[in-house]
Parts: structure tokens; sequence; C-alpha cells
């Protein structure tokens, strides 16, 4: 098969990515624009016929006081990742983003390499001898994601160290999803564990209320947002940097992005962000009050997303990132036990990796990101 790459118009690209099923968030064209301190650039690749068969956004991260950059390309790119040459994909991208002045490149291939049912990671949470999810046996192992790693490292990339839930700039490896296809809304709720079913029913009968928000609803957004990260101790991002993923992400397609609140006697309790690209949707963000909890507004705000999705037609329900500790002395380990009661699945992906241009230069990045 033969391939060509070339830069591409936001439109093409855009065109391209609505005629899948679905792709990652990370890869449209306004998610250039959410991550606005990196430069962007939009990728095709073309068959014999000049038939676009693959997109990539690339972001470029340039290194202080050089013209050299980190290439990005986070869950991307969009290609067919299962093709046997898939050197032919990936080596004209090297070449180009080479010339581009990228002395190291990183990507997420959007392959799933194994999957664990809700009843096998309870199985693992209540083992004293296991300590991780890849300690447990999946239920699904992916022989072909397997090939495309050997592939890879034949080709001379490099996979990423991080095996935990990658927040921030880096991508989540191990995630969990609610499988919605074919599925009724009575099912996913009888597939919720007894705890789940209850609190959902007990945010009804208390009252609770979920509502969608718009971009004047952002302060309060922030003011749960800041709660949750001072009590969580993490560093939030400024309210601007959501105005902006709202304003840019909904430009391009309306309705990708939604803004959701849980009140209870008309004060907010909870609130989430929900991204769709085609019938793929995530839970984004999520922040609480730290009082409250006792009528279950997560419950209710989370059950509202997943009827929201159904009725939209969406194939998954993507609650996005989880930690592989199935100990509870993990920092991590509420965020999965709280998740694996929607009786979905934990997805683990190939991970990030990573192709030096630069040996020199990509062992100087890798030195200053581990003393940060």
């Amino acid at each position: 098969m033969s391939l060509t790459l070339q830069p591409i118009s936001r439109e093409q690209h855009l065109a391209y990515i609505r005629s899948l099923p679905s792709a990652s968030h990370c890869q449209v064209p306004a998610w250039a624009d959410v991550k606005s301190e990196w430069r962007a650039e939009n990728l095709g690749w073309f068959d014999a016929d000049g038939r676009q068969v693959g997109a990539g956004l690339v972001l470029y991260r340039q290194l202080p006081k050089v013209k050299r950059y980190l290439a990005y390309l986070p869950e991307g790119p969009v290609i067919d990742w299962q093709a046997p040459n898939l050197e032919a994909w990936l080596t004209p991208m090297l070449a180009h983003l080479k010339r581009q002045g990228a002395f190291s490149v990183k990507m997420g291939p959007p392959v799933i390499i194994r999957r664990w049912e809700a009843p096998t990671i309870k199985a693992g949470i209540a083992d004293p001898d296991v300590k991780r999810l890849r300690d447990v046996n999946a239920d699904v192992v992916e022989p072909q994601a397997f090939e495309v790693a050997e592939r890879l490292r034949r080709m001379g990339w490099q996979q990423g160290e991080d095996g935990g839930a990658g927040f921030g700039d880096v991508q989540p490896r191990y995630v969990f999803q609610v499988p919605l296809a074919g599925r009724s809304l009575d099912e996913v709720f009888k597939g919720f564990n007894q705890l789940w079913r209850r609190n959902v029913k007990k945010a009804e009968k208390a009252g609770v209320e979920v509502v969608q928000g718009g971009l004047e609803h952002f302060g309060e957004w922030q003011r749960l947002y800041e709660i949750t990260a001072e009590r969580d101790k993490f560093r939030p991002r400024p309210q601007a940097y959501f105005e902006r993923m709202w304003k840019v992400l909904n430009a391009e397609e309306p309705g990708r992005m939604r803004l959701y609140f849980a009140l209870h006697n008309g004060e907010c309790l909870a609130a989430t962000t929900m991204l769709t690209v085609g019938g793929h949707v995530w839970y984004s963000y999520g922040a609480s009050a730290n009082h409250g909890r006792e009528v279950r507004p997560s419950n209710a705000i989370q059950w509202q997303m997943m009827k929201d999705a159904h009725a939209a037609g969406a194939h998954v329900y993507d609650l996005r990132g989880i930690g592989d500790a199935l100990v509870d002395s993990d920092h991590l380990f509420g965020l999965i036990q709280f998740k694996v009661g929607t009786g979905g699945q934990a997805a683990e992906y190939l991970g990030e990796w990573d192709y030096p241009l630069n040996k020199l230069l990509h062992k100087a990045l890798d030195i200053y990101m581990s003393r940060r």
C-alpha cells in the first residue's frame, strides 16, 4: 500500500474525523486551541488514489532558547493501527516531523491491549495477594495489540515508563468504560452493583436534580473544582482553561462539551464536564463539595450523563483514567473502586511511545522531566 503524508487544513482534518465512528477528543482540530501553549499542525495520510485514510493532530513544544521541538500526538495519530505495513504510515511521519525541527516524537496509539470485567476486578481487590490490575488475568486479550507493540519496538520506538493513571498532559494508560451499544438503559442500570443502584435511588429520593450549565456557569464550576483540588491535593487548572475548552470545542461541533451540575435544595454539590466525538462519550473532569455526600450527587450526575450519552446513540461511556493499584493504601484506589461500581470494564491501552530523533536532546529532556 503506497501512502503519502502531507499537512492538511483543519477543515480536511475535521471532515475525516466526522467520517469515523469515533476518535479521541485529543485528536480533533479544536484540541489545538485548548492546548494553546503548543504550536499545532494537522497531518493527513493519503492512499495511491488520493483518498484520505488517516489524520493526526501534532502539538509542538519548543525547547527553551533552542528552535527544536517535542512533537506530541496525544491518543493518536488516527490511522489503521492493525495495518501490517505500519512502517509505511509512521516512517513518513517521522521524516516530516524531523524536517519541522522535532528532536523527539511522543504518541499514544489508541489501541486497547487488555480488558477486565467488573467482577474480575472485584475478585482482584478481594485477593490479598493481588496488588495491581496487571497481576489479574484479563477477560479479553488482544493479540494484534501485542503485534503492534512489537512492530513499534522493531522500528525504534520506546515505550514510556508511565503505567499508572497518567493524569495531566500524559494521557491515561488505564481507563474505565461502560459499554452502551446494544444495551437498554434498564440493562445498563442493572449492570451497576448494589451500592451504585442504591445510591442513584437515594439521590432521586432526596430530590437531587441534575442540570446542564453554560459558559456563564464556569464560575460555579471553578468554585467546586478548587475545593476538590485542595481536598485531593492537586494543582487546579484556571477557570480560563475550561472556558476556552468550552468555546473552541463547541464552536467546532455544537454539544461536543457539556457542563453538568448536581443540585440539592438549590445548592450545587457536584459538577462534571462531558466530551463527545462520534459514538464515544467521555466523563472528562469532576468536582464536588466537601459536604452533602449523603445525598449521593456524584452517582446522580454520572447516571444522568450515561442516560444522555445513551439517548445520543453513544456506543461507550468512558470514565477515563484509573490507577492500576488494587490496594486501598494507594491514593488512586478510590477512583477504581468508584468506577467499578458501574459494572463496566477496565481497559489498558498500549500506552505512550517515544521516538528520539536526536538522542542527545531526547536524553536531556528525560533527565529534565525526571527532576520536575
